[in-house]
């Protein structure tokens, strides 16, 4: 398996940076930390398909919309078609075409399409643990900026006392949705993982909150 994984890793790799164009939140480095959460994740499950796992860390982005494109949620369909086509073209193993196609399908929360396979399972899982921790964090912060949103409410950034609003306040995000990651992870290893990235995500927050309203140095 080692040796399959050498030589399709290379080709899957090029494959996807030449569509990952200029998002600093899905770019090649994104796919690359996805693979190797998704290798911590292998290393619970070795049964698992590597290969297929690998294909599809690489190429789950590889259809990317906006998150405020009307087509979001079929974002992961489109990939996993012309990840299929492509694929294909390189002589992959058609035998686990099927199963690449519905990791990537299942990886996007936007898409609301429940995984079925263990690998798509740690797929999913792999993507969403890069939205915990520091990275996601940064990731978090570059997607709002992108779309005009303030860091955080004037006066209350942590909604003590207002309705959590993530389209106005990049903060909320922490909230709304990143906090509720963990609890819809697939895998016990994949949770861990999550809630450990989570707990500084909050730790950060309540710092932030500090600072912003002038109570820490």
């Amino acid at each position: 398996m080692h040796l399959e994984l050498d030589r399709w890793r290379a080709p899957l790799a090029e494959l996807a940076a030449g569509a990952a164009g200029n998002d600093g939140a899905h770019d090649a480095s994104h796919l690359a930390r996805v693979w190797r959460n998704a290798q911590a994740l292998l290393a619970h499950h070795p049964e698992a398909d590597a290969l297929v796992v690998m294909a599809a860390c690489y190429l789950h982005d590889l259809v990317n919309l906006p998150k405020n494109d009307p087509d979001r949620a079929q974002a992961s369909r489109r990939a996993a078609q012309l990840a299929r086509t492509e694929l294909m073209r390189l002589s992959f193993p058609a035998q686990r075409l099927d199963a690449v196609a519905h990791a990537i399908e299942a990886h996007s929360f936007s898409a609301a399409i429940a995984p079925t396979t263990l690998e798509a399972k740690i797929v999913q899982d792999a993507d969403r643990l890069d939205a915990l921790g520091a990275i996601g964090l940064a990731r978090m912060f570059y997607v709002a900026g992108s779309m005009g949103r303030a860091l955080a409410h004037a006066s209350d950034p942590l909604a003590e006392t207002r309705a959590l609003d993530d389209q106005a306040w990049s903060l909320d995000h922490i909230v709304v949705k990143l906090a509720k990651l963990p609890a819809m992870m697939q895998l016990d290893a994949g949770r861990a993982l999550a809630e450990a990235r989570l707990a500084r995500l909050m730790a950060f927050r309540d710092e932030f909150a500090a600072e912003w309203l002038g109570g820490a140095v």
